[in-house]
């Protein structure tokens, strides 16, 4: 079988080629990125089925990021329809990324949303409880930590298509020799990457930021593996993280759906320390 690294697909078309335009030039996603989207990990078993994991789970956050921009999001139903065909038709081994894109849509014919599904290959799946190391870099968001409180207009905890400034991190990132990057806010605290929540093991306990007024995402991932921790005994708790306690932590990690909890070695150029058995668990937790 031919293998098929990337997929699109666009609700009431089904699969299209990958080359075909899909967006267009007025489509308000791309000319003001009035849009969101969310984005899951996919991977294949021996037999090459292709199974997207949490899809209910993130169905249900961008029905959130779409009921806050005022967009008519497809109902679940029909976004299941449409990453079945699109699982139907990836067809390479090992492990992908798969985003839902919901967009305003065309700003010159009125026709409603635009929602569209694609499908990009990482890699090789890893052996489960492979370590997935990473270094970071702590840099400010320019912002207290309740500075979204009083402002839903600044739609915090949506997870729209503007993420010039998410990318734009990670660059800097680069630029200092980093792989990635922990937001902070101006009164000293930790709040998520540019694409991954914050995961910190401190004292036998889990933590992680809050949402509401600090304006960060919703991290599905650190809620499921906040979810097998207290199953297995462990304490689990939302609360705003100094900057200071980072580099003292047990243990940290950037958690994303598509490469699961990445291990924090080097922050701002200092190692940190992490317990093996401890970085097990957690990658158990998050069943990666």
């Amino acid at each position: 079988m031919t293998e098929v690294p990337h997929v699109v697909a666009v609700l009431g078309r089904g699969v299209v080629d990958p080359d075909e335009p899909v967006v267009s030039a007025d489509d308000l996603g791309l000319t003001r990125g009035d849009g969101c989207f969310d984005s899951l990990r996919v991977f294949s078993d021996e037999s090459g089925r292709a199974t997207a994991v949490d899809l209910e789970e993130h169905l249900d956050r961008l029905d959130r990021s779409a009921g806050a921009m005022d967009i008519d999001n497809p109902s679940h139903a029909r976004w299941r329809e449409l990453v079945e065909e699109a699982l139907a038709a990836w067809s390479t081994p090992g492990e992908a990324v798969l985003k839902l894109v919901l967009t305003r849509g065309r700003e010159w014919s009125g026709a409603g949303p635009t929602a569209l599904a694609t499908i990009a290959h990482r890699g090789p799946a890893l052996p489960a409880g492979a370590p997935r190391p990473i270094t970071a870099v702590t840099l400010t968001k320019g912002h207290p930590s309740d500075a979204f409180a009083d402002a839903p207009w600044l739609l915090g905890g949506v997870k729209t298509l503007a993420y010039a400034v998410n990318v734009a991190a990670v660059r800097e990132a680069r630029r200092r020799g980093a792989d990635d990057v922990i937001f902070t806010t101006t009164d000293g605290y930790a709040l998520d990457g540019p694409t991954s929540g914050l995961l910190v093991a401190r004292g036998g306990a889990l933590l992680s930021t809050p949402t509401g007024a600090t304006g960060i995402l919703e991290s599905v991932t650190v809620e499921a593996i906040f979810g097998a921790a207290r199953a297995d005994g462990v304490e689990t708790r939302y609360e705003l993280i100094a900057i200071a306690d980072l580099h003292t932590a047990d243990a940290l990690w950037l958690v994303s759906s598509g490469r699961g909890p990445a291990l924090v070695t080097v922050l701002d150029g200092r190692a940190l320390r992490a317990d093996p058995d401890l970085v097990t668990r957690i990658a158990g937790y998050a069943d990666f």
